[in-house]
């Protein structure tokens, strides 16, 4: 009987979190500067949010939250002068 109290620990090149993109061309993931052209898995334009194959939460007004918790802030114009309106 082995009463040793030391673990081994074992490395994965496995991420612990698998993408939910499970399509072929695989989806950009949430850190690469495409991210926004993930496939849709939820599209909820009442509440004013998708959710991407990615982990990606897009909000209506530009604005994202990436899996690990990082927020992307909306992108807004530089000057409002330069904004058309539909007559």
């Amino acid at each position: 009987m082995n009463t040793s109290s030391s673990r081994s620990t074992l490395t994965t090149t496995q991420r612990k979190n698998p993408s939910m993109c499970q399509h072929q061309p695989a989806c950009p993931t949430a850190d690469s500067a495409d991210r926004e052209a993930a496939r849709l898995v939820a599209h909820h334009p009442e509440q004013g949010w998708s959710l991407l194959c990615n982990g990606v939460l897009l909000f209506e007004d530009t604005g994202e939250l990436l899996p690990d918790g990082q927020v992307i802030a909306p992108r807004r114009p530089l000057e409002a002068g330069h904004v058309v309106t539909a007559a």
